[in-house]
């Protein structure tokens, strides 16, 4: 069964970089139509820590440029907040933050270290386990669940669809091209699709010949009862990264990853939380002072990750791919940005993407999540 209904383009995906690809291509005009197999943002784009500070993309440029401008933009507050301070408890850290710091400068971002002094008077919480730290003066954070929503209702608003609990089960292709979507309704027919399903994207790709390597992994985050205001929300460190939300409550994660088996629907159950323990020693570690602050829930979503770490942004005919490994949700307004222009113009008006081409991974061999340890336990057994 065909169903006429579809759009000039599909945007296969509701988490945050489908949202913005299907929000920039809506501000350009585009009929668009975004279905998503639950609920947007329902995976790791509504559940991370908010951060928005990634120096070694080519994006970085964009994603600074349009974080300030993005409640503007939209017409819903994100609660961005620019400036980060990140704190080390070893010198190994230490020596990291420093480096990062610098990168942030020689890009036009002035940062500097900040003594213990500066550290106690902005983050009151912290204890003398604090080494030293920096302050990224640009580098920010914002609400992931209220950026989710704010793109969804911007989208609707320029007169884009949204379709959730509708997954998509194969792109149609005739001659070459695709020319629509299977979902459970029927085939919705498209000009052009975009693919920014997660970790979904490689098997609905690899039905059109296209293979794009990625390995899923569990997202953890922990929240505790709210603390003290401190004057910069945005404070990471002790591999950690997470922000202080407007009620005063730390909403935290970092790895190591916990690595699943997923299939075109998704994971076949969520896993247990292994990880809870250890981010709440680290977080504790990180605030020393507060160790009374009780954890008040986690939760987890389901990310994927290319075999370098760096996303991939890439077009083959008429499929535009978005893959962003991980830091999807700080770059959403700079790759949402840049998918518009690959579906529009055939390339990206303000950044070189070749570092993020699919073609770097020509010659991967095929037990790649192997060879780094990338597999579930399941696998393992």
């Amino acid at each position: 069964m065909s169903n006429p209904k579809g759009a000039t383009v599909i945007v296969v995906g509701g988490g945050v970089s489908g949202l913005s690809a299907a929000w920039w291509l809506a501000r350009s005009g585009v009929d668009v139509l975004v279905l998503d197999k639950g609920i947007v943002g329902w995976e790791a784009s509504g559940r991370n820590g908010g951060g928005a500070s990634h120096y070694q993309s080519p994006l970085f440029a964009e994603e600074q440029r349009l974080w300030p401008l993005m409640d503007e933009m939209l017409g819903y507050t994100t609660e961005y907040q620019r400036g980060k301070i990140v704190l080390a408890t070893t010198e190994g850290q230490l020596k990291h933050y420093k480096y990062v710091a610098q990168m942030f400068t020689e890009q036009g971002s002035p940062s500097h270290e900040i003594d213990r002094q500066e550290i106690r008077e902005r983050v009151p919480m912290s204890g003398d386990n604090i080494l030293g730290g920096v302050h990224l003066t640009i580098a920010g954070q914002a609400n992931p669940q209220r950026t989710v929503q704010g793109y969804a209702w911007a989208i609707q608003d320029l007169g884009g669809r949204i379709l959730q609990h509708t997954p998509v089960l194969r792109l149609v292709s005739e001659g070459g091209k695709v020319v629509g979507v299977e979902t459970r309704d029927g085939i919705l027919n498209c000009d052009s699709v975009v693919v920014a399903a997660g970790p979904q994207s490689a098997s609905l790709l690899a039905g059109i010949g296209i293979d794009l390597p990625i390995a899923a992994a569990r997202a953890e985050m922990i929240v505790t009862e709210p603390a003290p205001m401190m004057a910069i929300g945005a404070v990471d460190g002790n591999g950690l990264y997470g922000r202080q939300t407007k009620r005063g409550n730390l909403a935290y994660g970092g790895g190591p990853h916990e690595w699943l088996d997923v299939g075109p629907s998704g994971p076949s159950a969520r896993p247990g939380s292994p990880l809870i323990r250890n981010l709440t020693k680290r977080l504790y570690g990180l605030f020393a002072k507060a160790p009374s602050l009780r954890v008040i829930r986690s939760w987890a979503g389901v990310i994927e990750n290319t075999p370098d770490g760096r996303p991939v942004i890439d077009r083959i005919d008429n499929v535009t791919f978005v893959t962003m490994s991980s830091v999807g949700f700080g770059l959403s307004p700079a790759s949402g940005h840049a998918v518009r222009d690959l579906v529009m113009d055939g390339k990206c008006s303000f950044a070189d993407l070749e570092k993020l081409s699919l073609k770097r991974f020509d010659g991967l061999d095929k037990d790649w999540r192997e060879q780094k340890g990338w597999v579930s336990r399941s696998e393992t057994l």
